[in-house]
């Protein structure tokens, strides 16, 4: 099983390290690189809330810091995307990183971005089918005949530069829409499984029809990888992770319930979310281990675990030492029970 990291990068957060948001960013990705952190992804957004809106800039600035980290887009908003204008940037990164590049594609969760690019938001599903197609299609590579309703024909002509991979993988991202989970089947895709919380035991139904979807389609359930996004955090103690991290929990999700008209987290209600069973993932590394072997076990295999530890406002120390002990000792703890590993989980499965 691989561990990762994803990030969010924000604006309206200041640190008092005196180091810029991006700085920091690049400190991290490097930091868990050194440490063995197997992947890294970063965030898409439109809005002055964050900084990453061009997440393969940021990823191609970690490529040239970092030796073996995977790098990874979580996620790209592709309807609002040129297909041919992403492949060729994730192509270039594959090519600085030296084959360590990878696209996870979704069809967003805001709004913003489909306003911002002339885009309307009622083709929201047609123009990520649409495009999703194209980017498949520009995998393969050779001269590309293909049309659509969304974006200009292509007739014939080869998409440069390719990438070192022989096919640079594409993961699809989904949250709790079934006809995402049928989609990532059908197409042989592997499943980004994102939550924010919630029961485990919830997300089962949803990778069970992944799979189905998958084996109607004709496809080897080898073929067919999950991984899984949660909310994490890793301190020394249960509660002092939930002391630490539910400040910086409370800054986004308390933004979030007050939009919605909803109530606003409170620390009992954190507490409780990140129980036992639950997609919360916080608490000691020996908790948080014993977490993903949970998660692994009620969605029936995974090959991939991203803690999103960046909600919010955490100092940089913080995130520093929550990586070191996701590295070190929930790694060890993790990887120990998977005797049998690979490069890369794709790596046997036709994608490189």
């Amino acid at each position: 099983m691989e561990l990762g990291i994803d990030r969010f990068v924000f604006a309206n957060f200041p640190s008092s390290s005196g180091m810029t948001p991006v700085e920091e960013l690049l400190e991290e990705i490097e930091l868990a690189d050194r440490l063995g952190i197997d992947v890294y992804g970063i965030g898409e957004h439109h809005t002055d809330e964050f900084l990453d809106s061009a997440p393969v800039v940021l990823l191609a600035a970690a490529a040239a810091r970092t030796k073996r980290i995977r790098l990874t887009s979580a996620i790209s908003v592709l309807s609002a995307a040129d297909p041919v204008r992403l492949f060729e940037e994730f192509s270039t990164l594959d090519l600085i990183s030296r084959g360590r590049a990878e696209i996870v594609v979704g069809r967003g969760a805001y709004a913003e971005a489909f306003s911002l690019f002339g885009l309307d938001v009622r083709h929201y599903d047609s123009l990520f089918e649409e495009k999703l197609d194209l980017l498949l299609r520009l995998r393969k590579g050779g001269p590309v005949e293909w049309s659509g309703k969304h974006r200009p024909t292509l007739t014939g002509q080869k998409i440069t530069p390719r990438p070192e991979q022989d096919v640079l993988p594409v993961w699809l991202g989904a949250t709790g829409s079934p006809e995402s989970f049928v989609r990532a089947g059908t197409l042989g895709l592997p499943l980004a499984l994102g939550t924010i919380g919630g029961e485990l035991a919830s997300l089962r139904p949803l990778v069970d029809l992944y799979r189905a979807a998958g084996r109607h389609a004709g496809h080897d359930l080898e073929r067919l990888t999950v991984g899984v996004h949660a909310i994490g955090y890793v301190s020394e103690n249960k509660p002092a992770a939930l002391e630490e991290f539910f400040p910086a929990y409370m800054a986004v999700f308390g933004g979030i319930a007050r939009k919605l008209g909803r109530p606003e987290p409170t620390f009992e209600s954190f507490d409780r979310a990140s129980g036992p069973t639950s997609a919360l993932v916080v608490g000691s590394a020996q908790e948080v281990a014993s977490k993903i072997r949970l998660i692994d076990e009620i969605l029936g295999g995974v090959s991939r675990v991203s803690l999103q530890m960046s909600v919010g406002p955490l100092e940089r120390q913080l995130r520093l030492r929550a990586i070191e002990l996701l590295a070190n000792e929930v790694g060890s703890v993790v990887k120990a029970d998977h005797t049998i590993e690979v490069a890369h989980p794709l790596a046997c499965r036709g994608y490189r």
